[in-house]
């Protein structure tokens, strides 16, 4: 029987247990099935280079500039990123082009016996059809991000030419752990022996564990906000484009240039973009020009979206998918320095996210429209309106995203700001169902 695309997403999501829709449940804690469906592909990854990139936050961001960068240096470029936001595809690009539809169809239809056999995940399905599409594709070098942890995740089975962390927070520690160290530990174990680490950030308590397992493994270890310092300004608020000056402390030299990514978040990201591809650059030719041009250009180049990403105007209407501590915490600062009218706070979360770390966060002056996403994992927007409580947080509760939009869209005036997130699937929601205006 022959599939079109929409049937091949139904089968994905009805027989294969999704990470990103039912949670714990769908979690796999070995490689088995991800290195038994390596052997029948005859081991794609081995054909072209790949770098690897992990940590809580900061990892998609990262995971797009460096591409960015690579395109721009004229690579046939892979990347392999997740969740989505509105299209499957968008998880598996080249040159920023998502996979076709008939590739993801014909793969599910050709490979029916293993799947059948093996009954992989959802994430481990799509990370063979990944690193089959790419192979087949003639990619030169892939760019390929983590989906949770590092250690046990389907990628690992990869041998990079150069692993990237961006940095360690509070999240998913019912699977990863419950402490920061026992979530880097994680982390770490996409370090591989002899090839070059490269670490977001210095954290107190953290950073020792890194070097311990770089030295068990030969690999040359470097921390980007050692070898640079980055700071964002002029954040533009009709085109959510920003600049940044960036000193490079191994030459003296300053570069001053633009980022299409508005967040607060991204300088840190930026470092790490920079010293990975100083990497890179002793194996795979890139000048400096290629690295200006694919961080300034990573939103045409790639098609990222859900970072500080500006979906209206008139009322500013800001989406962006940081949903732990440390995320939220930056685009809530950055959502109270817009300095504008009143703050209109469309959220929603997973039904197995720490609310309690987070939700205190939240600024008690703004107005909230409560709702859930459209997965089974979504918390019950009236249970989180009861929550919200507690922290002097008041609204209404909506029953899906598009109507808590609506809901705010009407109430908001010119000057105000309203802002869409919580979890990645309200993003989604709110970028798939509603059209907005700009």
């Amino acid at each position: 029987m022959n599939m079109n695309y929409n049937q091949a997403l139904e089968f994905m999501y009805s027989q294969l247990p999704a990470y990103h829709r039912i949670g714990k449940a769908a979690y796999k804690n070995d490689l088995e099935n991800s290195l038994a469906l390596d052997e029948y592909f005859g081991h794609p990854h081995f054909k072209f280079k790949s770098v690897h990139v992990a940590g809580t936050n900061g990892k998609g961001s990262v995971s797009h500039m460096i591409a960015s960068v690579l395109q721009e240096a004229g690579y046939r470029t892979g990347l392999y990123t997740s969740p989505h936001l509105k299209d499957f595809r968008e998880r598996i690009r080249i040159n920023g082009r998502m996979i076709p539809g008939n590739e993801v169809t014909s793969f599910l239809e050709k490979h029916k016996a293993p799947l059948a056999s093996l009954k992989p995940s959802f994430f481990e399905m799509t990370v063979a059809l990944a690193f089959d599409y790419f192979a087949r594709s003639g990619v030169e070098i892939a760019v390929v991000e983590t989906g949770l942890g590092g250690r046990l995740d389907s990628t690992n089975i990869i041998s990079p030419i150069l692993s990237v962390i961006t940095n360690i927070g509070h999240d998913h520690a019912d699977l990863l752990g419950d402490t920061p160290l026992k979530i880097a530990a994680e982390k770490a174990g996409i370090i591989k022996p002899g090839i070059p680490v490269v670490i977001s950030e210095t954290q107190d308590g953290i950073s020792d564990l890194f070097i311990k397992a770089a030295r068990q493994n030969n690999s040359e270890i470097s921390f980007a906000d050692q070898e640079y310092r980055c700071r964002l300004y002029d954040l533009n608020y009709s085109t959510g484009k920003r600049h940044y000056s960036l000193f490079e402390k191994s030459t003296g030299h300053t570069f001053n240039e633009a980022v299409s990514l508005g967040g607060d978040y991204q300088a840190k990201n930026i470092q790490a973009v920079f010293q990975a591809v100083r990497f890179l650059q002793k194996t795979n030719p890139c000048t400096d020009v290629n690295i200006v041009d694919g961080i300034r250009r990573t939103i045409g180049n790639t098609g990222l979206m859900g970072r500080w990403q500006i979906a209206g105007r008139k009322p500013l209407v800001v989406c962006d998918t940081g949903h732990n501590l440390e995320g939220l915490s930056f685009v809530l600062s950055q959502l109270k320095a817009t300095g504008a009218g009143k703050l209109h706070l469309v959220i929603g979360f997973v039904s197995d996210k720490d609310r309690a770390a987070v939700l205190p966060l939240f600024p008690p002056d703004a107005v909230y429209y409560f709702t859930r996403a459209s997965v089974p994992r979504a918390l019950d927007e009236n249970i989180l309106m009861e929550e919200a409580r507690k922290w002097n947080l008041k609204g209404t509760a909506h029953p899906d995203v598009y109507s808590a939009v609506q809901a705010a869209l009407g109430a908001a005036s010119e000057n105000d700001v309203v802002f869409i997130g919580g979890s990645t699937f309200i993003v989604a929601d709110a970028l798939k169902t509603y059209k907005f205006k700009r």
